[in-house]
């Protein structure tokens, strides 16, 4: 039994089956690769969800969380520490916003941006008390807690896990005529979305979408949310999705490569009038904003800024699509390829639940490649934001070459 093997099977006898990965074991990361127990290379194309967009152990990363490790890492929030203030400042000032508050993953950001419209909706709005409602889109995806799959529309998440939070309630994603007829219920605070869905497969909305959200928010005094933790910190070709549309979210979530995949980092941002509707004692974390964590974005930040990472995506993300709809040209197992910037997905000419993107994902990796399917015929494709125009030709034709085996 190979090594691989034996860690794989260790994990079926010991760990939680809440997870289904692909078939390959992982013991060191640098850029855009990664190397398995046997010291087979792969090109990483999944960026663990798009947390690794500065590469795997940028060497300016390690140096800052090696620097801070060794001297403080946790306080708590019960005293200051001499590095959140400091992070405070350079994420309000990158991203325009009077406050930050800083959490650990993504999910808690949801969560924290959630509290924070129903608390604004309280005091600032007027709604009657327990009365709050938060829309949400259909095919959305923030995590797994209990609030998140109360505004899940996949079984796979909600279901046997009721009763379910209420105040959640979902519309169609990309329909502006739906959200209008939401938004004009006085009791609803905000709306949350995805600038594009991931888990969903990478679903584009029309242009002009989110500058409507923001038009139609505005319009009925209503928040609006953007989880940006997959779609933020240059991903998209932009440092933020919504930065393609004069749309500024009302609440920004942050996480994933906010800290390059090196340590737990999720921050949401608003302005005074609705961070300050939280009160001391109303929310925290014991580990948000610890001195570890702040370092750890701050350099990561300075990484995507540093090595323009938001112009290689937007370059290589337009060069990636144009040489893949070339291939589906000619190529009857793949049926459309979109995205933005380095976030990209094929949709397999298949049904959600042949195994077809899963074959060809394993198939992938045989061939040096690795990416997981979503929602079944889905496959997302997102490299760390570091790759180069040579390294990713080389992709493509890998990519070329396997789907090629299943026509």
């Amino acid at each position: 039994m190979s090594r691989s093997q034996e860690l794989i099977e260790m994990e079926l006898k010991y760990g939680a089956h809440n997870y289904h990965p692909l078939p390959v074991v992982l013991k060191k990361g640098e850029g855009v690769y990664v190397w398995d127990c046997e010291d087979k290379k792969y090109f990483d194309f999944l960026s663990a969800y798009s947390a690794v967009n500065q590469g795997h152990c940028h060497p300016k990363i390690i140096d800052a969380l090696n620097k801070q490790a060794s001297t403080l890492t946790l306080t708590s929030r019960a005293f200051h520490n001499d590095i959140l203030g400091e992070y405070e400042k350079f994420m309000t000032d990158l991203f325009g916003y009077d406050k930050v508050l800083p959490m650990n993953t993504g999910v808690e950001g949801g969560e924290t941006a959630n509290k924070l419209a129903r608390k604004w909706g309280y005091l600032k709005k007027g709604i009657p008390e327990n009365k709050a409602r938060i829309i949400f889109a259909k095919g959305n995806f923030w995590g797994r807690t209990l609030a998140a799959i109360s505004s899940s529309d996949d079984p796979v998440s909600y279901e046997g896990f009721g009763p379910y939070m209420p105040g959640y309630d979902l519309i169609p994603y990309n329909d502006l005529d739906a959200l209008e007829t939401e938004l004009k219920d006085f009791n609803v605070a905000a709306f949350m979305v995805e600038p594009i869905q991931g888990e969903a497969g990478v679903v584009v909305p029309d242009n002009g979408y989110l500058k409507g959200v923001k038009d139609l928010c505005k319009k009925y005094n209503v928040l609006y949310i953007a989880d940006e933790v997959q779609t933020g910190i240059a991903r998209t070709g932009k440092m933020l999705a919504n930065d393609y549309e004069d749309s500024r979210p009302d609440i920004l979530i942050l996480g994933k490569a906010l800290s390059g995949g090196v340590f737990p980092v999720s921050a949401v941002l608003a302005d005074d009038d609705i961070m300050m509707c939280i009160k001391p004692g109303e929310h925290g974390s014991t580990f948000g904003g610890n001195p570890l964590a702040c370092a750890v974005a701050k350099s990561a930040l300075e990484v995507v800024l540093d090595e323009k990472l938001a112009e290689n995506a937007f370059e290589l993300g337009n060069y990636f699509r144009d040489e893949m709809n070339k291939f589906i040209e000619e190529c009857s197992v793949v049926s459309l390829v979109r995205g933005k910037g380095l976030l990209n997905a094929i949709v397999i000419n298949d049904s959600p639940d042949s195994s077809t993107a899963w074959d060809i994902c394993v198939k992938l990796k045989e061939n040096g490649l690795l990416a997981k399917p979503t929602h079944g015929n889905i496959i997302r494709f997102a490299p760390p934001l570091c790759i180069s125009k040579s390294q990713l030709d080389e992709c493509i034709e890998i990519i070329k070459k396997t789907i090629r085996c299943f026509e």
